[in-house]
């Protein structure tokens, strides 16, 4: 049984009420929604989104039907997380502030702590959506199709963004030597 299948399984069973596969969903989905989260909101916002993403995700178990495997659903109910996350930002007055360079190098993923960075560097100059679709497809795995299915969009639109993003990010690792050329790209 794959990760999918046994993530589907334990999301069913918790919707019935078992505690143990309650949590052995959230410890066997945990980290790739961190990831998901961390690339779409920032690691320093992405520990608290989680956790949201999870309180959203377990009042709403009992009425999963398993339409889409608890991996696609589950990321759905990320995005939208973050989305009001954004939203609500948005809406009041933030205060400068440093961006927390450990925890973007954190022990998360396995990437050597440079590569990270410059990770992190091109992909925050990504258009959001292309960010989205980018990261879904191809730091997550997800398919083209769950990925259309988290983002609410058709599976050509998800296909444009990915390779635009590709496209943004050769650009952008051309640009290296100066960041100070990195704007976010609008077509």
């Amino acid at each position: 049984m794959d990760d999918k299948t046994t993530a589907t399984r334990l999301a069913l069973a918790a919707g019935q009420g078992d505690q143990s596969a309650a949590a052995a969903f959230i410890r066997a989905t945990q980290q790739q929604v961190w990831r998901f989260i961390a690339h779409l909101a920032g690691p320093n916002e992405a520990d608290d989104l989680t956790q949201e993403t999870y309180l959203r995700a377990l009042r709403s178990l009992p009425k999963f039907a398993a339409a889409s495997s608890a991996h696609t659903w589950l990321f759905v109910i990320a995005r939208r997380v973050v989305v009001d996350h954004h939203r609500a930002a948005a809406a009041r007055p933030q205060p400068a502030r440093l961006e927390d360079r450990q925890s973007i190098t954190g022990s998360r993923g396995g990437f050597p702590v440079e590569d990270k960075v410059i990770l992190r560097r091109l992909l925050d100059h990504l258009l959001p959506e292309r960010r989205e679709a980018f990261v879904a497809t191809q730091v997550l795995g997800l398919s083209y199709a769950e990925a259309a299915e988290v983002c609410g969009c058709p599976v050509g639109t998800i296909r444009s963004r990915v390779a635009r993003a590709r496209a943004d990010l050769i650009t952008a690792m051309a640009d290296t030597d100066t960041p100070g050329n990195w704007d976010r790209r609008s077509s």
